[in-house]
């Protein structure tokens, strides 16, 4: 990656620092400190020594010893004190920062549109968000800190041996073009390899969290072993692709290593024979040699720390290409904001849709739906049904034509408060993992305790949660697993009715439950409908014959609309699918009789 994207990426992580600026400049002037300190140490040795070589020993010399001593333990205490700032406040400012992009990325994926969710994984989206987010607290608490304090050493260091001996110096900087050239190569192939490793993990977790949510099919078809070698090959890939990363920083670092050690060597050779020659004092050669190691610890910790900053810039790279993801479906400029309860009126015009361009869902729809009527939508699987109920709320817009609420395009409404008009109960249910009243109050977080409990009373959901563990407050699961289907769907016909919005669309919301439950179902839907525009798709024609009207869709179009009565007079598809419908239900109930034998046969 090129120079110039390396330093984009840098301030845009950069960019999440500067609220936590205080911190940083603290952790930094303690840096500055501890370079100072860490300098004067081997000034005083050197001043040891040469007072070693020149005197003699008496009351004076154990002064000066003592006073050097003294010296130095103040400046051991001040390091200590120096390192705890530095490192503590580096740390505030790091994960301040992880923080704050953890929080940005959820507030992102919030926002994109539901499409961008149609080719990603969980577990994908979590590591990114998570485990790329990480690598920030590594940049601003560790890479950029460490760049800083080395290069601050490497320059002081630098002066001091210069001021002693400049010619010897120079020759102590032979291996420093061989460590920045070995630097640049490494950045060259070590970025990538981290990024590989960071999509590994992103896989290796995307599989794990699909995993662990389809437990249960993984028993029921006996499918544990072969998921657990699928997994196992995502725990080798990713083992693969650490390995090929660690062994280019293993490569890196005894490189650098060996190439910092061969500064010893000129000084050893170089400086030996000055000091023969009476040219450099013994003291400046052992002061020098002090120094040197100062030199290039440096130099060594740069290789250390350019490894973490290629892997934070790895992740951060991740992130920002997350970020650059634009939404879909936003605001207009100027969108209106809705402060009244709509009235519901919905007017479909011209509308056309396609996920992929050149394969229309839906064409040329043309929709009157009045204020509080009931409106089903009927037709084969695949016809565009779902979808086009998905426009309303603008989970998608429109390709083509417009959709208009009470008279004005939606497109023209901020998403916010036209999303505060539509309540919606679906086929698969999704709860939280919680309590039943955080689970209803999820539909308006205000209400009061009447409030809830009325809504589950109107959702026929009162009487199964009062014979719950703690009623109200019983955990129900992830998913809300620890409920049957029936009771999941009352929940969320709860929830509804506590939002009470004047749109309410309901997708399958009475499928794949008994028929006791049905019936406790569509009594609760239809105490919910009353006084609402509301869009209802159904497979079981049986419950939508009072609708108002009937809209049947075939091949992306409205192909039949009416009532019950008016379209069972016309030979058309809606007639067919109640004749098959009718053929089939005797079937089903006889079914449904039998598992009732077999329960009471088990009990």
């Amino acid at each position: 990656m090129g120079e110039c994207c390396r330093v984009k990426t840098l301030l845009f992580v950069l960019g999440y620092a500067r609220r936590y600026m205080t911190s940083m400049v603290v952790a930094i002037i303690a840096m500055i400190g501890l370079v100072g300190v860490q300098l004067t140490a081997p000034a005083i040795i050197r001043e040891l020594v040469a007072a070693v070589e020149g005197g003699v020993w008496d009351q004076g010399a154990m002064d000066f010893v003592l006073r050097l001593a003294l010296l130095i333990l103040a400046v051991y205490a001040g390091r200590a004190v120096l390192r705890f700032f530095s490192s503590y406040m580096s740390h505030v400012a790091g994960w301040n920062v992880v923080a704050d992009v953890r929080r940005r990325i959820y507030e992102h994926l919030q926002g994109l549109s539901l499409r961008f969710y149609e080719d990603k994984q969980t577990g994908e989206l979590m590591s990114r968000t998570i485990n790329d987010s990480d690598m920030f607290e590594r940049l601003i608490a560790h890479a950029v800190p460490g760049v800083l304090v080395n290069a601050l050493m490497l320059i002081g260091v630098t002066l001091v041996l210069v001021s002693m001996n400049w010619r010897l110096s120079l020759l102590t900087l032979i291996p420093i073009p061989l460590i920045v050239l070995a630097m640049r190569g490494f950045a060259r192939y070590v970025r990538p390899a981290f990024r590989q490793r960071q999509q590994e993990l992103a896989d290796l977790n995307a599989t794990l969290a699909d995993n662990l949510s389809g437990i249960r099919e993984i028993k029921a078809f006996v499918r544990e072993g072969t998921e657990a070698l699928r997994v196992s090959d995502h725990i080798d890939r990713y083992r693969d692709s650490m390995l090929r990363a660690l062994r280019l920083m293993a490569t890196f670092e005894p490189f650098v290593e060996f190439s910092s050690s061969l500064g010893t060597i000129v000084v050893i050779y170089f400086g030996g024979r000055l000091a023969f020659q009476q040219v450099l004092p013994i003291a400046d050669l052992v002061a020098f040699f002090l120094y040197l190691e100062l030199f290039y610890q440096p130099v060594r910790n740069l290789s250390a720390v350019w490894e973490q900053f290629q892997e934070s810039l790895a992740g951060a790279d991740r992130v920002a290409e997350m970020l650059d993801e634009e939404p879909e479906v936003k605001d207009q400029q100027g969108a209106i904001r809705l402060k009244e309860r709509a009235g519901g009126e919905l007017m479909l015009r011209d509308v056309s849709f396609h996920y992929s361009r050149g394969e229309e869902v839906l064409e040329g729809i043309n929709l009157h739906i009045p204020q509080n009527s009931v409106v089903a939508l009927v037709g084969p699987t695949g016809v565009g049904k779902t979808t086009l109920a998905s426009l309303i709320p603008r989970f998608y817009d429109v390709c083509e034509g417009c959709i208009e609420l009470d008279g004005r395009d939606i497109r023209t409404l901020e998403l916010e408060s036209l999303r505060r008009q539509i309540a919606i109960v679906l086929q698969d249910v999704f709860l939280f993992h919680g309590t039943v009243r955080e689970n209803i109050l999820f539909g308006r977080p205000g209400a009061t305790e009447a409030e809830m409990i009325e809504a589950a009373k109107i959702a026929n959901a009162h009487a199964f949660i009062e014979q719950l563990s703690d009623g109200y407050d019983t955990v129900i699961g992830e998913r809300g697993v620890k409920l049957s289907g029936g009771q999941k769907q009352r929940l969320s016909i709860a929830r509804a009715v506590l939002k009470d919005a004047p749109i309410l669309i309901l997708d399958e919301a009475t499928s794949s439950v008994d028929t006791e439950t049905e019936l406790l179902i569509q009594e609760a839907l239809e105490r919910l409908m009353v006084g609402r525009t509301t869009l209802i798709i159904a497979h079981r024609l049986s419950t939508i014959r009072k609708a108002d009207m009937i809209v049947v869709l075939e091949g992306r179009r409205i192909v039949e609309m009416g009532n019950h009565q008016q379209l069972m007079a016309r030979d058309g598809l809606y007639r067919h699918l109640n004749e098959v419908q009718a053929r089939i239900e005797p079937l089903q109930e006889d079914e449904g009789e039998s598992r009732d034998l077999r329960r009471s046969a088990f009990n």
